[in-house]
C-alpha cells in the first residue's frame, strides 16, 4: 500500500494480510473487497483500492481483473446510494468493535478458553464481522436490486435501504441481536468421580476456574468464520456426516468443512443394523441409545447457536435389505447438489468396511469423501510391532512401546470451536429426532409409560458443556487422588468422562492436553487413554473379539447355564452386598467405576461359572459408556481367554474391605442394610439374629439369601476347569514356558515376516502361526501340579484383602490420610502377628523387625510379560 493510503497501521496490516490470503486461495476476492471497505472506510477504499491492487496487474492478471470489476460494479451507484451504504457500514463498524470487545470479555469466562481462543476472537477481522452483520442487516431491510453489492458466499441480499433512518434502524436492530458466535454458556457443574450428583446439587458459581497456561491450540481453520446465509450462486454445499463426534471443540471434520469455503449441511444418519455389524456385538444397547438421543438433542442446540442445525435421517430399507447410510447420502447429494462429504473416522472393523464402501461408491459418482482421524489418539490401523516384537502383546506397556517405536503422524494441538457455519439456501428435509426411536420407553397395559431412564437423566448432563464441566471439576480436585484411590467405591475419585469420550462430546486429544496442562503428575490417568487405544487395536486385529474367545482351549470351558444366577447378578440380588450395590448402581445410573466392574466380572466368571459373553452383553445394554472394543477386551481378559490375563480374582467380601471399608457405598445402593454395623455390613449372614431384627433385615424378604455360599470351593472348581481344557488342547500350550498359544491374525503375521498383506496371505497357506501370550503364573503351575487345588497353589490370584475388621487408632489415622499405606500397614501387622504366634507355639525366639516393603500376595516375575521382542512360533 502506498504511503498516502488512508487508514490506521492496523487497517493497513489487515488489508495486506487478507490480500495474501487471496493470493494463496484462502479468501475470495469479494471478501477481500469487503475487508477494504470495512477497514479503510468507504471513501478511502474508493480512492486507494486501485493502487492497492496495482501490483497484481503483473503478478496475477486474472485476479487483478476480477478485483477491478468488483470495484467498478460497487462504485457504479449514484452518490446518494454511496452515502447510504457508507453510513450503514460506518454504523456497523462502530457496533462491531463493541461486540468484539464484549466477545473477548465473555470468552474469558469460558471453562475451556485459553490464550489462543482470546486471540482468535481478536483476529475475527472486520471481514468476518462485516459479512455476518451485512447478512443480518440485509435480512432486516430486504432486497431491492441484485447488483448493488458483490455477490459473495456471505451476502445473500444487497444492502440498500431507502432512507438514512431505515439504515440506522436496520443496523441497530441487527447489531443488537448479534451475539459472540460459538461461545459456550456458563457450565453447570454436574458432578465428579464415582459419586453421581444430580444436576442441581452444585452451584454454578462454585465451578473451578481454568488454569492460565492450559492449552496452546492451533489457530487457522477454526478461525475461518464464514457468514451465515449464502447466495444461490455459492459453491455446492458440503455434507458433514456426524456419527460419534458430537462436539464443536476439536472436531477436525467440522473445521475441515470450513476450509472448503462452501455452505455446510450437518447430518446424522441412524442405521442400527450397520452399527451392529455381522456378529453378536450388541454395539448400542438401551442405555447407550438413550444417551445418544440426549447428546444429539444437545448437539443440535449447539449448532443452532452458531447459526446452523442438525438434519436427522433414518436409513431407509430397500425390501429385505438393512437400512443403508450410503443410500441416504446419495439421496442427500441428489437433493442438495453437494460434491463433498466429510466425516470423522470410526475404527470398528464393520464400520470401517461400511465407510470404505461409501467412499468408493460416492467417488464413482464424482463426490469426494474425506475422512479425518479423531476418535482415538492413535489410529489403530497404523500401529505396528516393528522393532518391538510380538512377545508381551496384549499389555498396555507393549502397546505403548509399539507406538513409541513406530510413531505415526503428529498428535497436533486441539482445535477451537468455530464461530459460525455457512448455511445453504435450501435445507434438505429430515425427520424429527424422536422418529429415530433411540429413547423409546415401554408402556404398561394401562397405557402409562415406564420411564426406566429417569435416574440416568437425573444423574448426567448429556451436553458438551457437561463434559467440560466434569473434566474441569476432576482436574481441579479428583485427579490428585486418582493414582492411589481410584479403586475406592465410597469416594468420587474418578472422572466419569467415559460416556463423553465414547460419543465424542470430548475428544481424547483435548482431554490429554488438559490433563498435561493441569500438571497431572499421576501417569495412571493418562495411561487410561492408552488402554482405550489398545482396545481398538485389538478389535481391528480380532474382529470377533466381542463374541469368541481368543485362546482356543478356553472355548471348551464348562460354563453354568443357571439363568436364575444370571438374573440375580443382573438385578443386584446375589446376597453379596458389594456385588449387589454395584449392579444396582449400574441399573439406575448406567455407570460404575472400573474397580467395581472388575469385582462384578470376577463374581460372574469365577464364582458363578457363567460365561463372560453374558456379562459383556449385559454391560453393553446397561452402560451409558458401552464401548464394544473396551468391554470386549476387558471381559475376555476377565474370562481368562483374552490376550492378557487379570492377575487377580476379586473376592466379593475381601474386595469390599478394600474399596468400601466403612460400608458407605453399600448403604447408598442397598439401603435395606443401612443399619448394620461397619464390621458386618459386607457379610450380613454373620450377624446375630437380634442384630438383624433391629436392622430390619430378613433374608429372602428384605434382602436376598446368598445364591452361592462356599466361595473358596467354587473358586477351586473354576481353577480346575482351566487346567482341564489346557490339558485337552495341549497343542495350544507352550511346553517350555507354560504359556498359552494364540493364532496370529493375518496383519501381525505379515508384520512379523516383513511381508505385505498380499504376500503374507500366500505364505500362510497350509500353516498356522501361534504366539505365546501372557499367562497367569497359577495356570503355569498347574502343569507341574495338575492335582493341586487353589489353596495349595503358591500363585493363587485371589485378592487377599482384609481378614480382621478390628481397627486401632494408628490404622484409623492412616486410613484417613493414605489409603495405600493403611492397606500395607495392616497386612504387615497381620503377618507379623501370625508369625509371632507360630514362633511362640514352637518355643522359638521373637524374630527381628521385618525390613523392606511388605507384599500382600506372593508374586513371581512373568518373563513373557516383559520380553520386548521375539519371533513367532509356527506350527504345521
Amino acid at each position: 500500500m502506498p504511503p498516502s493510503a488512508g487508514g490506521t497501521e492496523d487497517s493497513k496490516t489487515l488489508v495486506r494480510k487478507v490480500l495474501r490470503e487471496v493470493l494463496v486461495g484462502r479468501e475470495d476476492p469479494e471478501g477481500f473487497f469487503a475487508v477494504c471497505v470495512s477497514a479503510l472506510g468507504h471513501q478511502e477504499t474508493r480512492a486507494q483500492f486501485l493502487s492497492i491492487i496495482q501490483p497484481l496487474s503483473t503478478a496475477n492478471i486474472s485476479l487483478h481483473s476480477v478485483l477491478t470489476s468488483i470495484y467498478r460494479e460497487y462504485f457504479s451507484k449514484t452518490e446518494d446510494d454511496d452515502l447510504e451504504v457508507a453510513l450503514a457500514l460506518s454504523l456497523l463498524e462502530v457496533k462491531d468493535n463493541e461486540i468484539s470487545t464484549s466477545s473477548q470479555e465473555s470468552q474469558l469466562h469460558q471453562p475451556h478458553a485459553g490464550k489462543n481462543q482470546r486471540s482468535s476472537t481478536q483476529l475475527m477481522s472486520a471481514s468476518q464481522s462485516l459479512r455476518c452483520n451485512n447478512t443480518q442487516l440485509a435480512d432486516k431491510v430486504g432486497p431491492r436490486e441484485t447488483t448493488n453489492l458483490p455477490q459473495t458466499g456471505a451476502w445473500v441480499k444487497p444492502l440498500e435501504p431507502k432512507t438514512t433512518s431505515e439504515i440506522k434502524q436496520a443496523a441497530n436492530t441487527a447489531l443488537s441481536a448479534s451475539k459472540p458466535p460459538g461461545s459456550f454458556p456458563k457450565h453447570k457443574l454436574v458432578g465428579e468421580g464415582d459419586q453421581i450428583l444430580h444436576k442441581g446439587d452444585l452451584n454454578q458459581s462454585e465451578k473451578p476456574k481454568c488454569s492460565k497456561n492450559r492449552r496452546q491450540r492451533r489457530k487457522g481453520a477454526c478461525q475461518h468464520v464464514v457468514g451465515l446465509p449464502v447466495s444461490p450462486s455459492a459453491p455446492p454445499p458440503v455434507l458433514l456426516w456426524f456419527r460419534r463426534d458430537l462436539r464443536l471443540c476439536d472436531n477436525p471434520a467440522l473445521n475441515g468443512s470450513l476450509e472448503v469455503g462452501a455452505p455446510v449441511i450437518p447430518v446424522f444418519i441412524w442405521s442400527p443394523e450397520e452399527e451392529e455389524g455381522s456378529g453378536i456385538t450388541v454395539a448400542v444397547g438401551g442405555a447407550c441409545k438413550y444417551w445418544l438421543h440426549q447428546a444429539l438433542s444437545c448437539f443440535s442446540s449447539s449448532l443452532e447457536r452458531i447459526g446452523s442445525h442438525l438434519v436427522f435421517l433414518k436409513a431407509k430399507r430397500e425390501g429385505d435389505k438393512v437400512g443403508s447410510s450410503l443410500q441416504s447420502l446419495k439421496e442427500l447429494v441428489k437433493e442438495t447438489g453437494a460434491r463433498t462429504v466429510l466425516a470423522n473416522a470410526l475404527y470398528e472393523p464393520w464400520l470401517k468396511e461400511r465407510d470404505d464402501h461409501v467412499a468408493s461408491a460416492l467417488q464413482k459418482d464424482g463426490v469426494e469423501f474425506r475422512m479425518f482421524h479423531s476418535y482415538c489418539l492413535r489410529d489403530p490401523y497404523s500401529v505396528s510391532t516393528e522393532g518391538v516384537g510380538l512377545r508381551g502383546i496384549g499389555s498396555v506397556s507393549h502397546f505403548m512401546s509399539c507406538c513409541k517405536q513406530n510413531p505415526g503422524s503428529a498428535l497436533g494441538v486441539p482445535l477451537d470451536p468455530p464461530g459460525s457455519l455457512p448455511t445453504p439456501v435450501h435445507w434438505p428435509k429430515g425427520v424429527p429426532l424422536n422418529e429415530l426411536d433411540l429413547a423409546r420407553m415401554p408402556h404398561r397395559k394401562d397405557g402409562t409409560t415406564i420411564d426406566w431412564a429417569a435416574n440416568i437423566r437425573a444423574s448426567w448432563d448429556f451436553s458438551e458443556e457437561g463434559a467440560h464441566s466434569r473434566l474441569e471439576a476432576f482436574l481441579h480436585d479428583g485427579v490428585y487422588r486418582y493414582e492411589k484411590e481410584s479403586g475406592r467405591a465410597d469416594a468420587p475419585n474418578t472422572s466419569c468422562l467415559s460416556p463423553y469420550l465414547h460419543f465424542g462430546q470430548l475428544s481424547p486429544r483435548w482431554l490429554l492436553w488438559d490433563a498435561k496442562g493441569a500438571r497431572c503428575r499421576p501417569p495412571k490417568f493418562q495411561r487410561k487413554l492408552a488402554w482405550r487405544d489398545l482396545a481398538y487395536w485389538q478389535l481391528t486385529l480380532f474382529p470377533d473379539l466381542p463374541w469368541e474367545s481368543l485362546r482356543p482351549p478356553y472355548k471348551a470351558l464348562r460354563w453354568s447355564s443357571d439363568r436364575g444366577h444370571l438374573k440375580a447378578w443382573q438385578r443386584g440380588r446375589t446376597g453379596y452386598p458389594l456385588v449387589d450395590a454395584a449392579m444396582r448402581q449400574l441399573w439406575l445410573t448406567g455407570w460404575m467405576n472400573n474397580y467395581m466392574r472388575h469385582v462384578v466380572a470376577s463374581f460372574l466368571i469365577a464364582y458363578l461359572y457363567l460365561p463372560w459373553q453374558e456379562g459383556y452383553r449385559w454391560f453393553q445394554d446397561t452402560l451409558v459408556d458401552a464401548d464394544v472394543a473396551i468391554d470386549a477386551m476387558m471381559w475376555q481378559n476377565g474370562g481368562m481367554c483374552g490376550l492378557d490375563h487379570w492377575n487377580f480374582v476379586m473376592h466379593p467380601v475381601d474386595a469390599a474391605m478394600t474399596c468400601d471399608p466403612k460400608g458407605t457405598y453399600v448403604r447408598k445402593w442397598c439401603p435395606e442394610l443401612a443399619d448394620l454395623p461397619d464390621e458386618l455390613i459386607h457379610k450380613p449372614w454373620k450377624c446375630p439374629a437380634s442384630m438383624l431384627r433391629r436392622a430390619g433385615v430378613v433374608f429372602g424378604q428384605t434382602y436376598p439369601e446368598r445364591i452361592v455360599t462356599d466361595l473358596e470351593e467354587r473358586r477351586n472348581h473354576s481353577l480346575q476347569d482351566v487346567a482341564l481344557v489346557r490339558r485337552q488342547f495341549g497343542q495350544y500350550v507352550d511346553k517350555r514356558s507354560g504359556c498359552d498359544l494364540v493364532p496370529l491374525p493375518p496383519r501381525l503375521v505379515s508384520e512379523a515376516l516383513g511381508l505385505s498383506h498380499r504376500d503374507g496371505g500366500a505364505v500362510r497357506e497350509g500353516k498356522q502361526f501361534l504366539l505365546p501370550v501372557i499367562t497367569r503364573m497359577e495356570f503355569k503351575h498347574q502343569l507341574e501340579d495338575p492335582d493341586g487345588d487353589a489353596a495349595s497353589n503358591p500363585y493363587n490370584a485371589v485378592l487377599k484383602g482384609y481378614v480382621s475388621r478390628k481397627r486401632d487408632e494408628t490404622i484409623a489415622f492412616l486410613n484417613e490420610r493414605d489409603f495405600t499405606a493403611s492397606v500395607m500397614y495392616e497386612g504387615a501387622q497381620r503377618r507379623e502377628r501370625l508369625e509371632s504366634d507360630y514362633r511362640r507355639m514352637e518355643g522359638l525366639p521373637r524374630p527381628p523387625a521385618p525390613r523392606g516393603r511388605a507384599r500382600r500376595t506372593p508374586t513371581a516375575k512373568d518373563r513373557f510379560s516383559i520380553v520386548p521382542g521375539g519371533a513367532v512360533t509356527s506350527l504345521s
